[in-house]
């Protein structure tokens, strides 16, 4: 079964907002944990407009499952992480200015500075993974450069699925045979929803794991969050 991390930048974001700890982060942690979450994931930009530098050590101190920090490799974002050793941290191409991550790396002309990341992750004990896009290319570039897993871009799948699924996922399934077959594992993320989830991780049965967010944090605002995470668990329930 693919393992769902909850992606709780949205909820640092209201957080923010009034400049106190409501909602408390690291209790919402521990309550997707206690509602079924196989992980919990942060993003945290050099604005720290949402999840922040110290959300890092506060959830590292609490989470029972894994704890994947997402973000540019920058200095600081790296000082963070091999300071509290997160289980993954998922390298994103992001501008410090980005709305939201919308393109993987390049890895072929990023390779040097990407293998040198991936060093420093393999030993302070953390699982690495890279951002891509579902390009063949690309996906050995990751492999080359020594990354644990990678990350599927599924922006451009979730724009192009109601117009035709089997097109939009096409890609993916490619590159995650090939993924495969290099011997890296793979997550997804990106406008991954309860409409389009039971879908690619059917045609995409390798990815161990996906990183949601918005989508379930919108949904939960309905549903409420416990039942919202019973209900992206049933979608991957194959």
């Amino acid at each position: 079964m693919t393992h769902l991390s909850v992606n709780l930048n949205k909820v640092a974001l209201i957080r923010n907002s009034r400049g106190e700890n409501l909602p408390d982060l690291v209790q919402v942690a521990k309550d997707c944990e206690a509602y079924g979450a196989q992980g919990i994931t942060i993003h945290p930009r050099p604005d720290q407009r949402h999840a922040r530098y110290a959300d890092v050590s506060a959830l590292k101190e609490v989470v029972t499952t894994e704890l994947n920090v997402e973000g540019n490799p920058i200095p600081k974002f790296m000082e963070v992480v091999l300071q509290y050793r997160p289980h993954q941290c998922t390298l994103v191409p992001d501008a410090p200015d980005a709305l939201t991550s919308s393109t993987g790396w390049n890895t072929i002309k990023h390779a040097s500075f990407l293998r040198d990341i991936c060093i420093q992750l393999r030993e302070a004990g953390i699982r690495s993974s890279i951002f891509v896009d579902p390009i063949p290319e690309l996906v050995e570039g990751a492999r080359h450069a020594g990354a644990d897993r990678i990350e599927f871009y599924t922006g451009h799948f979730a724009r192009q699925y109601h117009a035709d699924p089997a097109k939009a996922v096409h890609d993916h399934v490619h590159c995650a045979r090939l993924a495969a077959e290099l011997g890296l594992e793979i997550n997804a993320g990106h406008d991954l929803n309860l409409d389009n989830l039971h879908y690619y991780v059917t045609e995409v049965p390798q990815v161990a794991e996906v990183s949601i967010g918005h989508a379930l944090i919108s949904d939960a605002l309905y549903y409420g969050l416990e039942n919202t995470i019973q209900m992206y668990l049933h979608c991957l329930d194959m």
